[in-house]
């Protein structure tokens, strides 16, 4: 028998416990650690811990599992803090508040080694040189961005390896995204003028970047080059739009707002982003909490975990008072550099952000709530499977569908963080390829896909299944590729043996080997899902194609054969067998038709 095998004695326990600032450590019999803690004052703080009255559920339950106690001794409360938040994020007692996010966030960057510097997405260290721009909230938000950028000022996004092996301009620059610098399509002056007020827009400094433009306008205007011209007006038009959409405040600076709400024994922190008065979106957050934790308790518990070793803001806005926040400021000041406050009970504007930030927390844990254990639940799983630094909130699936080569349809269907998003779901009729080339196929209805994307219909997804294995995960490839798309996750999901469910094989892409999951995963439940859905719309689209190719006249498939001539040639030649039958000369003796008709209508019949 250990000595932890007993009952702890607080009593002796405390009689040596020093008075100074640190972390105590609450342990079980099995040495396991059930709750980390600080205190200004830790006999004091330990001891509240073993009175007789006024202790909740959780803290009496907590207590009763004590076997034994460590403390650290600190210098200051604020050293305290430090440790506490490391020691929970490096052990995960049972009884702290637990934040289930350990991910790096997205940066744009933009590079400065280059004649002709890239911007694009970053995550991890930032080591290389250039600007950063960010934290932003998700990837979503991230592509978001860059997608309004190549609208304004076409600064390029490819792949150093992709920009310095072109010998023509890439499909970019056909949907006038990208100046084509590759092939000196622009001078490396005006392109510098365009990275200037990429950069300027960026820092949040969009009228600086309008002014510009105008003089810019008018002086094109005055030497009549009235094209350019009409290109800086076009950018100055889309520059207001921009500014109506994004800044909600004439305020400039730099704010998060975190609400946070808890019900059901479940808690949800939505964090808001706003960048030089410019909202990047928000993220939501789920953190594992002990039973009757307030909401207060856990935004206290949050903000540690969440921003140590993280850029922070100048403020924070919050939607419950916190007991420490000037503690909690304190340590976030000497650790961001800069002074930052932590703000609740504001007014105005403010409190507009707050109770939006609050609408949204509630939206979000009431969802959780009711989906927890199905369709949310599932997405949790895949993110865990996957390795993937956040939850995706858009997936999308592909799959094509034909009988032999007839009529082949692909079908697009969307999943978003609630389920299908039946709205955003498409069809492709495909065409062009050799009958049976799924792979074909498959490029085809990608590169329609998200060209269109490209052009601003739409988003693109976080996740993008491919039914089939290696060669339809390649098309895939090839045709984002071509689009300079390469910050989504492709998977293809094979068909097991005798294509019976629970078998299917997932191709990575950049995964050496492929993956297979558990039949009783929840991962793969959610896969099952969306690709049974692309599944049914394919064939549905494929089943109307080619009934109403069967129900057409193979003459109303010609050009140049319309109603008049094709009822010409049906009268003359005594019906449709007969058309086909005829040869070219035959076909020549019909009025109105010439030798070159008279060949595209043999043609048809015969497939020459």
């Amino acid at each position: 028998m250990t000595a932890y095998d007993t009952a702890f004695d607080s009593r002796e326990f405390l009689k040596t416990l020093t008075s100074r600032p640190g972390i105590y450590r609450m342990l079980d019999s099995e040495r396991t650690v059930l709750y980390v803690g600080k205190a200004a004052n830790l006999k004091k703080r330990v001891a509240s811990y073993f009175r007789k009255t006024g202790l909740n559920a959780k803290t009496r339950a907590l207590v009763e599992q004590i076997a034994d106690i460590e403390v650290t001794v600190t210098h200051t409360e604020a050293e305290a803090l430090l440790l506490e938040s490391n020691l929970i994020k490096q052990l995960r007692p049972r009884y702290n508040v637990l934040l289930r996010d350990d991910k790096s966030y997205p940066y744009i960057y933009l590079s400065s080694e280059q004649e002709f510097p890239r911007v694009c997405m970053h995550r991890g260290a930032r080591r290389k040189k250039g600007r950063y721009f960010g934290p932003y909230p998700n990837a979503g938000s991230v592509r978001e961005s860059l997608h309004l950028l190549q609208k304004l000022f076409k600064v390029r996004q490819c792949e150093d390896s992709f920009f310095s092996h072109r010998s023509r301009p890439c499909l970019q620059y056909q949907i006038k995204r990208c100046t084509a610098p590759c092939v000196d399509q622009i001078s490396a002056e005006r392109y510098t003028e365009d990275v200037r007020h990429t950069v300027l827009f960026l820092e949040g400094k969009s009228s600086a970047v309008i002014d510009d433009l105008i003089t810019q306008m008018e002086a094109a205007s005055t030497g009549q080059e009235y094209e350019q011209a009409a290109v800086f007006r076009d950018q100055i038009a889309s520059l207001h739009k921009v500014q109506e959409k994004q800044y909600i405040s004439k305020e400039r600076g730099d704010v998060d707002i975190l609400a946070c709400l808890t019900d059901k024994g479940n808690a949800c922190v939505q964090v808001f982003f706003i960048r030089d008065g410019r909202n990047l979106g928000n993220a939501v957050f789920f953190p594992k909490i002990p039973l009757e934790s307030a909401a207060s308790a856990v935004l206290s518990a949050f903000i540690p975990q969440y921003y140590l070793g993280r850029d922070v803001p100048s403020e924070l806005l919050l939607s419950h008072p916190l007991e420490d926040g000037d503690l909690l400021a304190e340590l976030l000041t000497s650790q961001a550099g800069h002074r930052v406050e932590l703000c609740a009970n504001v007014r105005g504007d403010r409190a507009r952000w707050v109770k939006m930030a609050l609408n949204n927390a509630e939206h979000a844990l009431n969802s959780y709530n009711n989906t927890r254990k199905g369709y949310a639940g599932r997405m949790q799983s895949l993110s865990t499977v996957l390795g993937l630094d956040e939850m995706p909130e858009r997936i999308e699936c592909f799959d094509i569908s034909h009988t032999g080569g007839e009529s082949t349809v692909a079908s697009c269907v969307v999943f978003g963080v609630e389920g299908p998003l039946k709205s955003d779901y498409r069809r492709f009729n495909i065409r062009d390829i050799q009958p049976g080339d799924d792979y074909g196929a498959m490029e085809q209805a990608l590169l329609r896909r998200y060209t269109r994307l490209k052009k601003g219909e739409g988003r693109l997804p976080d996740l993008l299944l491919i039914d089939g294995g290696k060669g339809q995960v390649n098309a895939a490839i090839k045709a984002l590729e071509e689009l300079q798309i390469i910050d989504v996750r492709i998977i293809g999901v094979a068909k097991g043996p005798g294509r019976k469910p629970g078998l299917e094989t997932l191709h990575i892409f950049g995964e050496k080997e492929a993956l297979r999951l558990p039949a009783d995963s929840p991962a793969l439940h959610l896969i099952q899902q969306v690709r049974d859905e692309a599944h049914r719309f394919a064939i549905t689209g494929h089943r109307q194609r080619r009934a109403k190719t069967r129900r057409t006249s193979p003459l109303e498939q010609i050009p140049g054969v319309g109603p008049k001539r094709r009822q010409q040639l049906l009268q003359q030649l005594g019906g449709l067998r007969e058309v086909a039958r005829a040869g070219v000369d035959d076909l020549t003796r019909i009025r109105g038709v010439n030798r070159k008709l008279a060949q595209q209508i043999y043609d048809a019949f015969h497939g020459d």
